[in-house]
């Protein structure tokens, strides 16, 4: 009993050291309770690391001491494994130290290039002016990744966005995105030339094909990041927000490569567009044939309703919050944005109480927004919404609490009822415009 109370050491697993070996005749194979010992062709132990259990056994029965005890800690074992994974051998085979050289081999920033038949997504072009920053931080080339059909063009954009280098596969196979065909030729490109980081926007093709990746390359992914950094060890840093919004995370990938983040539309700024920028396209081929692949696209609807909302892309805002008490008074909030030439948008609260629908939650959870104008009404500013409004360039708040969290990232804040000060801004509008169209036929007949 006292025995067992004891604090003891890791056990550890069993290792055959190499050369040492005599073949006496399985004496290490019949002691193990386990089974967990198998002898090949030369009569060496081959030890299975998932059954061994650390009971030394073998190691006092050896006659040669060929065998030890390989004390591993379990961070280190993982690494072991991981590059074993990747080199196609058995982990035990792998030292820490092959391991570490091995992720050393990954260099270079890699973008994928989001597009829907050769018309690419904006936030694809963000993370190049991100991924430029990264790039120079680490001193490596800034590459992107275009899959498609007929899609060279997408190539010279890149280069317009501060690409150097472009890994293209242009293939019909490729003229829709389906899960299989991109996941595996990404994994390809990954595996052959080794990026160190690779971005992609967290929309919804984004996410899909993220997550199909990292999983193939058995790599980590942080989704939804607002942040990327390099820290003076060379880690991607990958910001986040956690817990539901109340906290930001930042996320280390140490261990294995490459590292992978996505990250949602309009967080980035664009960068400026230089069309004098040129690269080198590397061209590519990947062996996946259309009867190889289970799903089919037989035809492509565009969403043409009502909810289609382009609030992502919508230059003025006008959002609400529980501070509008119902559904009705957001009306108030329409006669505002159709005064600026804006759309309507919401807080998570209101989605909840179903005053809105969520096409138009701004916020962790709904759409993140870079907008000229935002004004915020009723709207405490929860971090959740923070998140996805506060890289706006304007910032106006509407509120009575004049602690309420919008405050400190608004540009400017109105502390008022939104009731009042609402109408107030609609009719100010109003009366600016009227006099704006009273003067200009006094202007013209001036100059006639």
């Amino acid at each position: 009993m006292e025995e067992e109370n004891k604090i003891r050491k890791p056990r550890g697993v069993a290792r055959l050291i190499p050369g040492k070996c005599i073949a006496c005749g399985a004496r290490c194979q019949s002691v193990c309770p386990e089974d967990a010992i198998e002898m090949n062709e030369k009569g060496e132990p081959i030890i299975d690391l998932e059954k061994c259990i650390g009971c030394r056994r073998c190691v006092k029965v050896c006659p040669a001491d060929a065998l030890e005890m390989n004390y591993i800690l379990e961070e280190k074992k993982t690494l072991a494994e991981i590059a074993a994974h990747a080199k196609g051998t058995e982990s035990e085979e792998v030292s820490v130290e092959e391991s570490a050289a091995e992720i050393k081999e990954y260099r270079g920033v890699w973008v994928f290039v989001e597009h829907t038949e050769g018309k690419p997504a904006v936030v694809s072009w963000e993370l190049l002016g991100v991924g430029a920053k990264l790039a120079k931080t680490l001193g490596v080339e800034l590459c992107s990744v275009v899959i498609g059909d007929k899609v060279e063009e997408l190539c010279k954009e890149s280069f317009v966005y501060g690409a150097f280098k472009v890994y293209l596969i242009d293939a019909p196979v490729f003229h829709y995105y389906r899960t299989e065909t991109y996941y595996k030729t990404i994994c390809y490109l990954v595996e052959k030339y080794r990026p160190e980081i690779l971005l992609m926007g967290a929309t919804g093709l984004g996410r899909d094909l993220a997550g199909a990746v990292a999983t193939k390359l058995n790599t980590g992914l942080t989704a939804d990041c607002t942040g990327l950094d390099i820290d003076d060890k060379g880690f991607l840093l990958q910001t986040r927000p956690a817990f539901g919004g109340n906290i930001m995370a930042t996320i280390l990938t140490e261990r294995i490569r490459p590292q992978m983040a996505t990250v949602r539309p309009h967080v980035m700024l664009l960068p400026e567009r230089d069309t004098s920028r040129m690269g080198e396209i590397v061209r590519e081929s990947f062996g996946i044939e259309e009867e190889d692949v289970a799903t089919k696209v037989l035809e492509v609807f565009e969403d043409q309703g009502a909810e289609c909302i382009d609030l992502a892309g919508a230059e003025v805002i006008v959002s609400g919050g529980r501070g509008m008490r119902s559904g009705e008074n957001f009306g108030l909030l329409q006669q505002l944005a159709y005064e600026l030439g804006g759309v309507i948008g919401c807080s998570r609260a209101v989605v909840e109480a179903g005053w809105m629908t969520a096409e138009r939650q701004v916020g962790q959870t709904g759409k993140t927004v870079r907008p000229k104008i935002y004004i915020a009404c009723g709207i405490s500013g929860a971090i959740q919404h923070l998140v996805g409004m506060q890289s706006s360039e304007v910032i106006i708040a509407i509120n009575q609490d004049k602690q309420a969290p919008i405050f400190e990232v608004a540009t400017y804040g109105i502390v008022g009822d939104v009731f009042q000060v609402v109408p107030a801004i609609i009719d100010r509008i109003r009366e600016l415009r009227t006099k704006k169209a009273v003067s200009m036929p006094e202007q013209i007949s001036k100059k006639e």
